[in-house]
């Protein structure tokens, strides 16, 4: 599956599209370039998905919590930028959310590479030299 996202105008129809291909998988793991607009992406799929809180970067907090208002689902959102050693995953207790059965949305997945689920699914962002972002699942 590919979505092509030309304008901010277009990230809530992406987000929908999103949705509607993600099955019953929970975990995805988002690749990117830093400003390939992951964080923007993820907050557009939770929006869609019917959160209604403030949806940040979660940065320095490693993992937030949001909660669909339309079907009360529970949603994870990760950015492991931060993160300088495995062990610190380990101390979050990473596997009481990735094995939760809660969405989980990941942020620079690759630094846990060894610690995702063998079913999550990799989902990559890439700006295009158009400026369009293209984002494979």
């Amino acid at each position: 599956m590919e979505i092509k996202i030309q304008s901010l105008d277009q990230i809530q129809d992406a987000a929908k599209q999103f949705i509607n291909h993600m099955g019953e998988n929970t975990v995805f793991a988002f690749y990117g370039k830093m400003g390939a607009g992951k964080t923007t992406f993820v907050k557009a799929v939770c929006e869609a998905l019917g959160v209604n809180d403030v949806i940040t970067s979660p940065t320095f907090a490693i993992v937030n919590e949001y909660r669909s208002d339309s079907t009360n689902e529970l949603i994870y959102h990760f950015d492991f930028y931060r993160i300088k050693k495995l062990s610190e995953v380990y101390d979050m207790g990473y596997e009481d959310y990735l094995y939760s059965g809660a969405l989980c949305f990941i942020e620079w997945p690759e630094l846990i590479e060894e610690l995702l689920p063998e079913d999550a699914v990799k989902v990559s962002i890439e700006e295009t030299e158009d400026g369009c972002r293209l984002i494979k699942m």
